[in-house]
């Protein structure tokens, strides 16, 4: 009985550590849509010379929670793999994000604020919405926060795979988020 007991008790306790841990993952979430969740078309890109470019261009809040305790900046990459019919499109290349940060307000993607900007495939140097043509289905637009060991001081307009190499070994942990959109 006693044996039985025990074997309960330390099942119990597993159990209870496990369900714990499990609160302490890194997360990245965003109240503007759910993981894998369509995304509003206010979201989508706005541009005079791409008639795909159908929305506002608003950038969507996104919160954090829980990332390694040795970071030292965050990255974070927003990256259509459907875009240029299966080349893919990199929608933001954002970095040098505070250590201290735990999220982006509506617009702050779009503005600038809080982050050096790398080079999107568009050329520019911030938030660029979807803007996926007519026709091609709900793409999946992963949006990807890396915990990093590098201080803030990388330098401006690296592009997605200059800032995947200066992050080699220096990676902690990351987190992701999917939103869809489709015309």
């Amino acid at each position: 009985m006693m044996k039985t007991v025990k074997w309960a008790l330390c099942c119990a306790l597993f159990s209870y550590g496990t369900a714990a841990s499990a609160n302490d993952i890194f997360q990245l979430q965003s109240p503007a849509f759910g993981d894998n969740a369509l995304m509003e078309k206010k979201f989508a890109g706005n541009a005079d010379n791409n008639p795909n470019c159908t929305g506002e261009n608003i950038s969507p809040a996104l919160v954090w929670n829980n990332p390694p305790v040795n970071t030292k900046s965050f990255a974070l990459v927003v990256h259509d793999p459907e875009g240029a019919k299966g080349l893919g499109v990199t929608h933001l290349v954002a970095y040098n994000i505070s250590p201290s940060a735990t999220g982006f307000a509506e617009n702050d993607l779009r503005d600038g604020k809080g982050y050096t900007g790398g080079k999107n495939t568009p050329g520019n140097l911030r938030w660029h919405g979807p803007c996926p043509p007519p026709g091609s289905g709900a793409h999946h637009y992963t949006f990807t926060l890396i915990a990093t060991s590098l201080a803030p001081d990388l330098p401006e307009g690296l592009d997605r795979d200059a800032l995947f190499g200066k992050l080699k070994g220096h990676t902690l942990a990351a987190a992701g988020l999917i939103g869809r959109f489709g015309q």
